[in-house]
């Protein structure tokens, strides 16, 4: 590999500014330098773990598609992750000269606020919505809107006030887009192709120039933290002040960012966010787009990657179970070295994953699955929306002609210690007839299976049988019956 130029500082554009910082420290989060080094307070602290969305502002980054404006929570957004990008306040909102800017004087005019202490993160997410979809359904605006909570005005108004933004300006005409060509070229002249690195010893962070430096960067610091997007890692500083140093960032990395098709298998890079990869995965596999407008809000899902959800090893994470139901496998690297394995095969035990020490995870292939196969994933939460898993259950499914189960995979997390395959029911339907006696007499196999805990998302009473109707309802589904399994509150208004 040719030798990598450093640079000892981060630059990014702060709403109408460049900036280069050449002393950060790797847990310094972006929520706290616009708080206390800009005194740009609009910006505010709620939660400090990503829910509430109050700190929510824009990030714009150079994508393949040109330059893409994400809301993204501050509270969790590490500082060192932003070279390169261009960072949008609510300070930075402007209409017409002595006006507001059409997202604020909608929620003005339709009593969208009443504290107002998260009203500016409202603003920040409808105006990400507006710039994309000047006219956006209920639905659409309800999306945008799952990473915000309002404990005082009721989201109605903020509806209203969402439907309404373009009535009082065109989004073409904001200065966002208006400016987009000139901010492009400023972010492009940022992308110098240098490893950034800042701090010395263990008070070290470091952006790597592309996923090839990045190996190289690893080989060196082992014990270093790889931060991708942040949605788990922030949460290790912010509440439970963990020392993370020295930091990798990772996100948005040359190699790791792409997703792309052949042969009936997708390939998904490391760094893919989740909201990057739904419009592949929601139409090559329908399934999965229900599951990703359930993870987190959509501030977390612009930050976070289904390689770092793979890479924690969660029990509770939200896409191992349907990638183990589906096939699939993990491309781990190691310097110039890669292996790969069945996805199922990377958890071992809770905690423990099959990682060498310096390696990681590249990318993970899924198998799109053939025609006439059945596939379906649900997720059980105490709250529909912005909710961590309780007990979620993919399921495949392939009958042969004669009406038998041909071959099945049934996956779970929150049932374990690891995300695991539920190996004593599928045996007990492989061969069998797919009827409803079939599937009860499987679902007493559960116990076989799974000795869930007691936690505060569910009791390990209420998972076990979640768990078995999980499969219940995947044989309602599959079996033509008429009655509607779930009704939207839109459909059913």
């Amino acid at each position: 590999m040719a030798k990598v130029r450093i640079r000892n500082e981060i630059r990014f554009i702060l709403n109408g500014r460049d900036v280069a910082l050449s002393s950060v420290a790797p847990d310094a989060t972006l929520l706290d330098w616009l708080r206390l080094d800009r005194s740009l307070r609009g910006t505010k602290e709620g939660c400090a773990e990503g829910d509430c969305g109050a700190c929510t502002v824009l990030v714009g980054k150079l994508s393949a598609g040109g330059l893409v404006y994400e809301s993204v929570n501050a509270c969790i957004r590490f500082l060192g992750s932003l070279d390169g990008t261009h960072v949008v306040t609510v300070e930075h909102l402007r209409g017409p000269p002595g006006q507001l800017h059409p997202v604020q004087q909608a929620m003005v005019d339709f009593h969208g606020s009443q504290c107002g202490f998260c009203t500016p993160g409202f603003v920040m997410s409808l105006y990400a919505l507006w710039m994309k979809s000047p006219d956006p359904s209920n639905e659409a605006i309800e999306k945008a809107l799952q990473g915000n909570l309002c404990r005082c005005t009721g989201y109605e108004a903020i509806m209203r006030a969402a439907r309404a933004i373009s009535s009082y300006g065109k989004a073409a005409k904001d200065p966002l887009a208006v400016e987009r060509r000139a901010i492009t070229a400023r972010l492009g002249a940022m992308h110098d192709g240098a490893r950034v690195e800042i701090g010395a010893g263990k008070d070290r962070l470091v952006v790597p120039a592309n996923v090839d430096d990045f190996a190289a960067v690893l080989d060196k610091e082992p014990g270093a933290t790889i931060v991708a997007g942040s949605t788990d890692v922030g949460l290790w500083v912010t509440k439970h002040m963990r020392d993370i140093s020295p930091v990798i960032f990772i996100g948005d990395l040359d190699g790791l960012c792409t997703i792309a098709e052949d042969n009936g298998v997708i390939t998904i890079g490391a760094g893919v966010t989740y909201t990057e990869a739904f419009s592949t995965l929601a139409k090559r596999i329908p399934a999965m787009g229900p599951l990703f407008d359930r993870i987190g809000g959509e501030q977390v899902r612009n930050m976070g990657t289904i390689g770092g959800n793979i890479a924690n090893g969660s029990p509770i994470g939200d896409t191992p179970p349907p990638l183990i139901a589906l096939g699939a496998r993990l491309t781990l690297r190691k310097g110039k070295k890669r292996r790969t394995i069945p996805l199922e095969t990377f958890f071992i035990a809770y905690g423990k994953q099959d990682r060498q020490s310096r390696e990681f995870v590249e990318a993970v292939h899924v198998l799109v699955p053939p025609k006439g196969t059945k596939f379906a994933v649900h997720k059980i939460t105490k709250r529909r929306d912005e909710d961590i898993t309780a007990a979620l259950g993919a399921f495949f499914l392939t009958l042969a002609k004669d009406g038998t189960v041909a071959d099945v995979r049934i996956a779970y997390g929150g049932m374990a210690a690891i995300p695991k395959r539920a190996s004593a029911v599928e045996k007990a339907l492989l061969g069998k007839p797919w009827t409803e006696q079939t599937v009860e007499t499987a679902m007493a196999k559960y116990a076989d299976d799974f000795t869930p805990l007691t936690d505060m998302r569910a009791s390990a009473e209420y998972r076990a049988l979640a768990a078995r109707n999980l499969l219940l309802r995947f044989f309602a589904e599959t079996s033509g019956t008429r009655e509607p399994i779930q009704v939207s509150r839109h459909e059913a208004a």
